[in-house]
């Protein structure tokens, strides 16, 4: 049985797949196994999984229908064997020594979860993201006092204290099945914090280490990327279930990082969304007031305070949503 056990879902990255791969077979930690999941894909990319996993034995290749990321990860998830998980999306890649730094923090502290930081790389420019945690191994206790508190809400707002993202870490897979698998898979945005945060607060201990290690290959446009309707029902589900899911009564601190969550999800959707709608002949005034309205966002735009908001744009549609000042907002919109 491997340590670790690396999911890749594989969905049509013909053109970066093999540096994604060739990046984890050099790493100089080897006790780990590889699942490519081929989520239905139409290029090369297909033949690639297989070409791989035929090369090194580690690797093993299931080819599914498409069903999306989250699909792919949990079906990934499902055949893994090591005590520990990792993901890695593929079109992305790692640094040589990540997994024998990272995996080593495991076996030295028995931690829960492992973080380390990543940069997000775009044409001519390389950018680090680093947590807000100081580097260390954090007990329950510490958990508690310094790292719930600014998971979701590192106090500058579009800040996060953790990173969301599930690929610069690991996790022990005992602990992470059952938060991997409360994900919708309808999800696009949003769906790892789902499993990270959840995971986390379950956690009995967690190290987070300083270094960058995984890199990300950052698409300025896949924010706004499919910005329909169906964008603004994701928001609901999402909510929903950080609602459903969140013990509050246990966790106290996390009430106000949601609503401030909510709030620049919200931010980040509604106005490509709704500038997208403006020539659709969808009844754009009528859609506003209902997404005003929905209890989570309702209350979220109540909570936040407009001072703490970065932005003089994103001010003023926090003061247009609040009080549901429809063509107040579609005036921003326009500017």
């Amino acid at each position: 049985m491997p340590f670790l056990s690396i999911i890749v879902p594989v969905y049509n990255v013909e053109a970066y797949l093999s540096e994604c791969l060739d990046s984890i077979l050099a790493q100089t930690f080897t006790d780990f196994e590889v699942l490519l999941i081929d989520d239905g894909s139409t290029d090369g990319s297909s033949a690639l999984c297989d070409e791989y996993a035929g090369k090194d034995k580690r690797i093993r290749c299931f080819h599914k229908e498409n069903g999306g990321h989250m699909s792919a990860r949990q079906e990934g998830f499902r055949r893994a064997a090591g005590d520990y998980v990792a993901f890695v999306d593929s079109d992305d890649w790692t640094a040589p020594v990540m997994y024998e730094r990272m995996c080593g923090a495991a076996k030295k502290s028995g931690a829960d979860v492992v973080c380390c930081n990543y940069t997000a790389v775009a044409p001519g420019k390389q950018i680090e993201r680093r947590d807000v945690c100081e580097p260390g191994f954090y007990n329950r206790r510490r958990l508690e006092e310094q790292v719930y508190p600014v998971m979701l809400y590192s106090g500058r707002f579009f800040h996060y204290g953790v990173s969301p993202s599930l690929c610069n870490k690991l996790f022990r897979r005992t602990l992470f099945e059952k938060h991997l698998f409360r994900v919708p898979l309808s999800l696009r945005l949003g769906e790892d914090g789902l499993a990270v945060y959840g995971c986390l607060l379950e956690a009995s201990s967690a190290c987070f280490l300083s270094e960058s290690f995984y890199y990300y290959r950052s698409n300025g446009g896949s924010l706004t990327h499919n910005m329909d309707e169906g964008r603004l029902m994701e928001n609901r589900l999402l909510f929903d279930t950080y609602d459903r899911l969140t013990d509050l009564a246990a966790h106290p601190c996390m009430e106000k990082q949601l609503l401030y969550y909510y709030t620049y999800q919200c931010l980040l959707t509604f106005p490509p969304v709704f500038r997208a709608m403006q020539s659709t002949g969808v009844n754009f005034r009528k859609l506003f007031l209902e997404e005003c309205s929905y209890p989570p966002v309702r209350r979220a735009f109540r909570a936040v305070r407009i001072s703490d908001v970065s932005g003089l744009h994103n001010k003023a549609y926090v003061l247009c949503i609040r009080h549901r000042l429809y063509g107040l907002f579609r005036l921003f919109l326009a500017h």
